[in-house]
């Protein structure tokens, strides 16, 4: 590939990037807002995050839960928060005997109390083992947080707050979730931190 087409590829991704980033930031702003402040409520009432979500979003579960259990900006206490992408012992014991399908909903059923909120991640919406750690949550009165593309999908009628990126491209969809990521974890530091 030429320098001036590699430069063009460059500037368009970044054009809609930022575009993408804008409009959800615009759009969204209440929302982020109210999911910090539940989770933070969660926290602070003695719950726990739990995340979920497959291969970059399986990343950013494990991104956001490293944030709140190590500190995003401010030293501070320890904050519970558990990535359900991690444990290939349940992961692969759950698939092999129930079906992929099935990976988060069990530990959902596992670890969740009802003071607890799952933050499940996205880019369609529509992943079969996110949807059903959205339904356990909700069978066990957890808050729920979708993250998601536009629109949501099916996890937009699963969730008390949906955070869905103005993109239906998965690239600029995951960097716009990267962003709210941050967001949420420095309004959770300020909530929790701050008199």
């Amino acid at each position: 590939m030429d320098t001036k087409k590699a430069i063009e590829i460059i500037n368009d991704a970044t054009v809609e990037s930022a575009r993408a980033l804008e409009e959800t930031a615009g759009r969204l702003a209440g929302e982020i807002a109210a999911a910090a402040a539940m989770i933070a409520s969660s926290i602070s009432g003695g719950g726990k995050l739990l995340l979920c979500g497959n291969g970059g979003s399986a990343a950013d579960s494990q991104h956001m839960a490293a944030e709140i259990v190590g500190r995003f900006l401010r030293e501070r206490d320890a904050w519970p928060a558990i990535a359900l992408t991690t444990d290939t012992s349940i992961l692969t014991s759950v698939a092999n005997d129930y079906g992929f399908d099935y990976v988060f909903e069990r530990q959902v059923i596992a670890h969740g109390n009802k003071q607890d909120v799952l933050l499940g991640i996205s880019t369609s919406g529509n992943s079969p083992n996110v949807i059903k750690a959205l339904q356990a949550a909700r069978a066990k009165r957890m808050k729920t947080i979708a993250l998601t593309g536009r629109g949501g999908g099916r996890m937009a009628g699963l969730a008390d707050i949906l955070l869905d990126a103005d993109s239906t491209h998965t690239p600029r969809i995951q960097e716009t979730h990267s962003f709210i990521i941050h967001v949420v974890c420095d309004l959770i530091e300020v909530e929790l931190t701050e008199d």
